[in-house]
């Protein structure tokens, strides 16, 4: 028997394909752009393996139409919603994701989002680049674009998990007063930052900086809408690294027309690539960035080598390390050679 096959889905770095190139044969879609989902389905039948992203959607059809042949997804993401993890599951497939190595990489894009918005950092830049500053014949004037001090205001955190945990430590720093809401409480976090739990509602209440990091599910979809917008400071900034549907789009929209909260810095959307002139894209107090969270050279080459790991582990007959379907030992043993 020859190796198995397995479709990358987009180019990654060469260490991946290296590793990979030991244990399968590779088939690579070299296109920026994310494969069709018709393509996807049809390299998913002729393939043993999935290397995939979160713009990847591997839902049941997919999977059962690659049955028997496909037996492993492994994401190069923390997050798999786009993968239906239950049919997986039935069907022995494995499913694997890169938990831990995007922690310092997100956090630090969003304390980059904080500032910019704190400080109207992309709004200052315009002022200065577009020629407004000239134009205004003034170089210096005491209420031209004032922001917001980050010093003894409070940072709230919604999901207080790795990223979230470490958000919160650089607020710390910066002297901000920490409360989070989480659905288990985290006696560590507290400790060792001074956090205070607290409802979801008190959290939209008091916090000056709204920072999001939940993973998406049917029970966070949406989860800040109109009637939680509504509860927020008029000062107040929402931050969103996690996922674009936790925050409803048009709700979020009218909050910033009607002025119920001060700024937005979004780094994910609910429709990603966000179109042109979308109404977000209109307004100077929100910052915008191109999910580009994880995106140092540090961490993706950690993620696209664990991706790599988690099939090279499967292919030598392992359980993957980072297996988010641990039930799926019972289906179906891991390795090619298995019935």
């Amino acid at each position: 028997m020859g190796k198995p096959r397995v479709f990358v889905t987009r180019e990654v770095f060469p260490e991946a394909l290296k590793l990979l190139e030991q244990y399968y044969e590779v088939e690579l879609w070299d296109r920026f752009q994310p494969p069709p989902y018709e393509v996807l389905l049809r390299e998913a039948k002729r393939s043993d393996a999935l290397y995939t992203l979160l713009s990847d959607k591997v839902d049941c059809m997919l999977l059962e139409e690659s049955q028997p042949r496909l037996r492993i997804v492994a994401q190069m993401a923390v997050g798999y919603d786009n993968i239906d993890v239950e049919c997986a599951t039935r069907l022995g497939v494995y499913v694997t994701n890169t938990p831990g190595v995007l922690t310092e990489a997100t956090a630090e894009l969003t304390w980059a989002l904080i500032l910019a918005a704190a400080r109207r950092i992309v709004e200052a830049d315009h002022y200065v680049r577009w020629g407004e500053w000239w134009r205004t014949r003034t170089g210096w004037h005491p209420m031209m674009l004032l922001g917001m001090e980050l010093q003894d205001k409070t940072l709230g955190v919604l999901g207080m998990g790795r990223i979230g945990a470490r958000v919160a430590e650089i607020g710390k720093a910066f002297g901000m007063n920490i409360i989070y809401h989480n659905r288990r409480r985290r006696p560590e976090a507290e400790e060792r930052l001074g956090a205070r739990w607290v409802t979801l509602e008190e959290l939209l209440r008091e916090s000056d900086v709204l920072t999001i990091h939940v993973p998406l599910t049917p029970e966070t979809k949406h989860m800040i809408g109109e009637k939680e917008l509504r509860m927020m400071k008029p000062t107040a900034i929402l931050v969103n690294v996690a996922r674009g549907a936790v925050v409803d789009t048009e709700a979020l929209v009218k909050a910033l027309r009607e002025g119920w909260i001060a700024a937005a810095a979004l780094d994910v959307f609910e429709e990603e690539p966000l179109p042109e002139n979308h109404p977000l894209t209109a307004f100077k107090n929100v910052v915008l960035a191109p999910h580009i969270g994880s995106a140092t050279r540090e961490t993706r080459l950690k993620m696209s080598m664990m991706a790599a790991e988690n099939l090279a582990a499967f292919a030598r007959g392992e359980v993957p390390l980072n297996l988010v379907n641990p039930e799926v030992v019972k289906v179906r043993p891991p390795g090619f050679h298995q019935d």
